[in-house]
């Protein structure tokens, strides 16, 4: 870690500590964008990187400051602590080889997640965040469209992240490890400010988040982060249809299963077949799941040893000899088994959950926000375009603090909207088609209060 940065984490650990929730949130979010994963410093024979000193004095002042929701954990929150407790304990008790990873990479996301959860608590403070960050982002964008034109990174030393092309243009990583990752973050942020520009008075910063998160897809050219958008784009166009959801995806589970059919080749090759559109390299994609599905026996109890993926494949990760397992889902289940990967969707089925309990009581609520709507919306929206990503990415860089960031918004603001009293569910009328109102005003279904 270079002088520039050690005094850039400085400051920025006193601000996480001291400052305003709302200016402690930017702070944690301007170390995820500015300083570079190259940095770290030596303790106990362990490289710590400068995010993991921000993540732990967000966490003390959380929980020092007594600014964790008093009502407790939620059913994301446990959710969330029985993924990252199974995994690591299965793991640890698997293999004695990359240990250390392992209960960092749990420490991370909990750590990340309960701050963000002490830090947002509001609905109203959760717009004030979307604004804020247009401000934050906009030279973190400069720099990368500038990296796009010279191919110089000026996060990176020269060597450390040789520059990669895709017809004959840079793919552009910033800060991030790889550029799918920087990708991810305009893909995955995008929803948000579509919703927020339905709002009249937000109209001007919105479209500059639109126009912020589209330049980073840009320029990191790269088909995943294409994907995710395209489902982002998705999502919203189905907002005309937000009162027939259960429709939507019983819908959407047919076409799976048509698909399915008339395929000649297994469902998961979908993917090589969208990368023709979007770029990237499909094949490969789908391919793992392919020869993961194949291989089931060795995994699906307690994961296996990654070193072993080498035989999955003709090619492997140069720097690891392991197979490049670009799946997040496939990722867990590789550390600890199908339960891994199971326990993952619980935590998104309680997220979607969640945001449908919310649109419920803000649609039920005497002065209902249709500016709350929107945003929940596009929540929901930019959980499911992780989702999609996930078929082809795994999360291994700061991105991964980004989205905790969006499902501890989900999981606050799920709470914060208005009161969820059983008069809003009990006293229900059904509709003409049979289909109850719960069932069909949630976003991801409804959970009864």
């Amino acid at each position: 870690m270079n002088p520039l940065e050690a005094g850039m984490l400085g400051v920025l650990v006193v601000v996480v500590l001291l400052a305003p929730r709302r200016v402690a949130l930017l702070g944690m979010l301007a170390g995820a964008l500015y300083l570079s994963q190259e940095g770290s410093v030596v303790i106990v024979g362990l490289n710590v990187y400068g995010l993991r000193f921000l993540e732990i004095a967000g966490f003390v002042r959380v929980m020092g400051r007594r600014e964790f929701p008093s009502s407790g954990l939620n059913r994301i929150d446990g959710a969330l602590l029985l993924l990252y407790g199974y995994t690591t304990v299965v793991f640890l008790l698997r293999s004695k080889d990359g240990q250390a990873y392992q209960i960092g990479r749990a420490v991370d996301a909990c750590l990340c997640y309960f701050t963000f959860r002490g830090l947002l608590r509001e609905v109203e403070q959760f717009r004030k965040f979307l604004r804020d960050f247009v401000i934050l982002l906009a030279p973190f964008v400069a720099s990368v469209l500038m990296e796009s034109v010279t191919a110089h990174n000026v996060f990176w030393s020269p060597g450390l992240a040789g520059n990669e092309f895709r017809a004959g243009r840079v793919r552009c990583q910033g800060s991030f490890q790889f550029s799918g990752l920087l990708g991810t973050l305009g893909a995955t942020y995008l929803p948000m400010y579509l919703g927020l520009a339905f709002a009249k008075a937000e109209r001007t910063l919105a479209a500059a988040g639109i126009a912020l998160c589209l330049a980073i897809v840009w320029a990191c050219n790269s088909g995943g982060p294409m994907c995710a958008m395209a489902f982002a784009l998705a999502g919203w166009a189905f907002w005309p249809q937000r009162l027939k959801m259960q429709r939507v995806r019983r819908g959407m589970l047919a076409g799976v299963a048509l698909l399915a059919l008339v395929m000649q080749a297994p469902i998961w090759y979908i993917p090589m077949k969208v990368s023709v559109f979007t770029g990237g390299d499909g094949y490969h994609r789908s391919y793992l799941m392919d020869v993961a599905y194949q291989h089931l026996g060795e995994w699906w109890l307690v994961g296996m040893p990654v070193s072993k993926t080498a035989q999955w494949f003709p090619y492997v990760l140069p720097d690891y000899g392991t197979a490049d397992i670009t799946n997040e889902f496939l990722g867990f289940g590789v550390v600890a088994g199908i339960p891994a990967v199971a326990l993952l969707i619980v935590v998104l089925t309680r997220a979607f959950k969640g945001l449908g309990a919310a649109l419920v009581a803000v649609r039920s609520a005497p002065a209902a926000s249709m500016d709350t709507e929107l945003m929940l919306w596009g929540l929901g929206v930019a959980l499911l375009a992780h989702i999609a990503n996930w078929i082809g990415a795994s999360y291994f860089d700061q991105i991964m603090l980004f989205f905790l960031l969006q499902l501890a918004a989900i999981s606050t603001l799920a709470n914060a909207c208005p009161s969820r009293a059983p008069l809003l569910i009990a006293h229900i009328v059904l509709p003409h088609d049979g289909e109850s109102e719960s069932e069909n005003l949630g976003l991801g279904g409804v959970v009864a209060p």
